[in-house]
């Protein structure tokens, strides 16, 4: 009976707390929920709905790792087809995604649920046409209140695909009445470069995002700047893009500032910061470093997103100097991706810096044959690191050997400047030549082709090719007979070479009568940028009759300008022939004399002089004589032996004048003029 009773209050308090459970989980109170199944688990340890109600219960609390660990323990009784959302689920949350992606694809029936969290899984593998087509599906097979969500996913698979895969996004017409979809249409619009566009639509996502939040009235203002940062954070990066990057920064710190939640935020702003202050503001960009090593960051952000950040890390390494960490970061990039370009180029600048330019070369060359696809680019880095070295030749042979580039005029212009410059005309013509049988095999109709022809012979007229250049023309002028550019040029160089010719192809020419040419001269002789503007007719004096008829022009000769004299100059006095010469180099100069105090220049605190020098100089004083020596005979005492040389003279003046000005003088002030 005891026994029986036993049981019978068991039954009953299994009941009790089923009906807790239910009433918790009704109310949302999970953590008391999970107390009562757990009670109800030590009655029956097996029980397939109790396990089943603690693993959503700690889902519900976060605790993703006890509940997989539940799941795991109790496999038997928890089949795949029990419970395969709430394991993919706390795979996908624990940034297990393949794990995820098994579990799902495991399970024996597909629910809603299942496909739901498989086009986030797919999302999250990067795999967008995949997921493209699960969101597709379940909007077309679904209606419930969650519509609008799965719209909002579909427009970021589209806006992802536009920004990493550059694939032209498909007008899927939503109708953008929220600032979620407004957002992934701008961001699509980045993709594609309309960056115009992608601003009036953050704009619009900004309008939206704020009335939808103010009509919350427990929503703050704080609460909508937060949210608004991601879209703000989206406008500076296409004003870096737009190269406004002092607006750019200052709404990135602005954004810092607020110190958003979002970790991937952070870091992508953090980083786009460092892309701006490239190798300058050094201190600054190593503190936003910090902001992109934040924890959860690599969950957060696509492979790309990772990818550029790591480069940028490695570049900031090579920019302060840090040269074993910027060899490392690039090595373990290259090991990532061994195809990238960057690492290897990176290595090469380090290497550079480091003055070991020949080590750089022969890694570019290492990698060009290792990785054929990319060696444009790195040829191309290689030829810069030898023209850097002096070795114009060698970098020339480095660009012939890009077959892809040889026939590109870009290319046939370079190489040509560089050979003209080591005078190779030879190797010049060479060039021309072999781009001009490329496009006479490939693209004979080409605009680039007639182009290329018309340069070569120009070039080879420079250099003294008269030959090999009317061949050229020939050949122009043969596949457009009406050319009558061609026909000059022709003409022009069959009269160096043989003018019989020269006058043969002349009759082909058009004469004057038949080429309307349709140019106002009046209108362009007295256009503002004329160098020469004709004067408006007048009459004409009887001496210009006599010009215009006959007597022919006759160049003015230009009148010289008088050079200034000295203010006091009298033409009277001979000037001292050794004016021009320093003091010291004057046959007059006798030096200072001996015995005199000097003015106690120095000898005090800096810039100071002593007080009353001036009245103790006697050569200041009016009535003492100069004491330097004048030109002329040492015996003459005439005004023109006291003349002062042109640059020392002083205006000519009465000789009270002059004492009135010596009185007026402050203590201390120089002599002289």
């Amino acid at each position: 009976m005891a026994a029986a009773a036993a049981a019978g209050g068991g039954a009953g308090s299994a009941a009790a707390l089923w009906s807790e459970v239910n009433r918790c989980g009704q109310n949302g109170d999970f953590a008391r929920a999970l107390k009562s199944v757990n009670k109800i688990l030590q009655i029956s340890k097996d029980d397939v709905t109790a396990l089943q109600c603690k693993v959503v219960c700690l889902i519900q609390n976060g605790n993703f790792k006890e509940a997989l660990s539940v799941i795991n323990t109790h496999t038997k009784v928890l089949t795949s087809d029990v419970i395969a959302f709430e394991k993919a689920y706390c795979e996908y949350r624990l940034n297990r995604i393949e794990n995820a992606l098994k579990t799902i694809q495991s399970a024996s029936q597909q629910t809603d649920k299942l496909k739901e969290l498989y086009g986030q899984v797919l999302y999250r593998l990067e795999r967008y046409d995949d997921c493209l087509a699960a969101y597709r599906d379940l909007i077309r097979n679904s209606q419930d209140e969650y519509e609008e969500e799965r719209k909002t996913n579909l427009s970021a698979v589209v806006a992802a695909q536009s920004t990493w895969e550059k694939v032209m996004p498909e007008d899927l017409g939503l109708r953008e009445a929220t600032y979620e979809l407004c957002y992934n249409s701008a961001c699509a619009l980045i993709g594609q470069g309309k960056l115009n566009e992608a601003m009036k639509k953050l704009q619009k996502a900004e309008e939206l995002c704020r009335q939808s939040l103010s009509e919350d009235s427990d929503v703050t203002e704080e609460d909508i700047e937060a949210e608004l940062a991601i879209i703000h954070g989206q406008m500076a990066y296409i004003m870096q893009l737009q190269g406004r990057t002092e607006d750019a920064l200052q709404l990135y710190n602005q954004i810092i500032k607020l110190k958003p939640t979002d970790v991937g935020l952070l870091a992508v702003i953090a980083n786009n910061i460092i892309t701006i202050n490239k190798d300058q503001n050094v201190f600054d960009s190593k503190k936003k470093v910090k902001l992109t090593n934040a924890e959860g960051v690599e969950h957060k952000l696509s492979k790309k997103q990772l990818q550029a950040i790591e480069f940028n890390k490695a570049l900031l390494a090579m920019y302060t100097n840090q040269a074993d960490q910027c060899r490392k970061l690039s090595a373990s990039l290259q090991s990532q991706s061994p195809e990238h370009l960057l690492p290897v180029l990176i290595q090469a600048a380090q290497l550079c810096r480091e003055k070991q330019h020949a080590k750089a070369v022969g890694l570019l060359q290492d990698f060009a044959d290792q990785h054929p696809v990319n060696a444009a680019e790195i040829k191309l880095t290689m030829a810069q690191l030898k023209i850097a070295q002096g070795s114009v030749t060698k970098a020339c042979m480095i660009l012939r050997s890009i077959e892809e580039l040889q026939h590109k005029p870009g290319m046939v212009s370079a190489l040509v400047t560089m050979y003209s410059h080591e005078e190779d005309i030879d190797s010049a013509i060479e060039v021309f030549t072999q781009a001009i049988q490329w496009y006479q095999q490939f693209q004979p109709k080409s605009p680039v082709h007639l182009s290329l022809i018309r340069e070569a012979a120009n070039f080879k007229l420079k250099h003294g090719r008269k030959k090999e250049a009317i061949s050229d023309l020939e050949e122009l002028w043969k596949q457009n007979p009406k050319d009558v550019h061609t026909l000059a040029q022709l003409i022009s160089a069959y009269s160096l070479v043989d003018p019989e010719k020269a006058k043969v192809l002349s009759k082909h020419l058009p004469s004057s009568d038949t080429m309307s040419l349709k140019v106002d001269v009046d209108a362009l002789e007295n256009s503002h940028g004329a160098t020469y503007v004709r004067k408006k007719a007048g009459k004409l004096t009887g001496d210009s009759q006599q010009k215009e008829q006959g007597q022919g022009d006759v160049k003015k000769k230009k009148k010289k300008k008088k050079g200034k004299l000295p203010k006091n100059y009298d033409p009277k006095v001979t000037p001292d022939p050794e004016r021009w010469l320093p003091m010291r180099e004057r046959s007059y100069y006798r030096g200072r004399k001996k015995g005199k105090k000097k003015e106690q220049v120095g000898k005090g605190t800096q810039g100071s002089t002593t007080a009353g020098s001036s009245e103790l100089d006697a050569s200041r004083t009016a009535s003492s004589p100069p004491t330097s020596p004048r030109p002329g005979s040492a015996a003459a005492v005439s005004a023109t032996s006291n003349v002062i040389p042109p640059r020392h003279q002083k205006p000519a003046g009465a000789p009270a004048t002059k004492k009135k000005q010596q009185q007026k003088k402050k203590k201390g002030a120089k002599g002289g003029w």
